[in-house]
């Protein structure tokens, strides 16, 4: 099982999420959302598409650009639609 957590709190858990690019994609029905905002941030990559972003905001803490997804990804990535990936730096990650 691999767990998401943000000052304490899950944010994400799912047992073997896809891993692109040595990020863990979290599937829409394992991650608490309740926890999200949208950000008006959005990049794109050449093979996935374009991200969206969220921030997070948790027990007083407010973190921006927390987490991306692709909304509607290119043919290649197809497998990780709406799929929430994390950056390391900014939240917790237990394998």
């Amino acid at each position: 099982m691999v767990k998401v957590t943000l000052n304490g709190t899950l944010l994400a858990e799912a047992a073997n999420p896809p891993v692109v690019e040595g990020n863990y994609y979290f599937p829409p029905n394992s991650v608490k959302k309740d926890a999200f905002s949208d950000s008006k941030t959005s990049t794109i990559c050449p093979w996935k598409g374009t991200a969206s972003y969220y921030n997070a905001s948790v027990e007083g803490k407010d973190v921006t650009d927390v987490a991306w997804y692709y909304p509607e990804p290119k043919s290649k990535a197809a497998h990780i639609k709406d799929h929430v990936a994390f950056y390391k730096n900014k939240v917790v990650i237990e394998e």
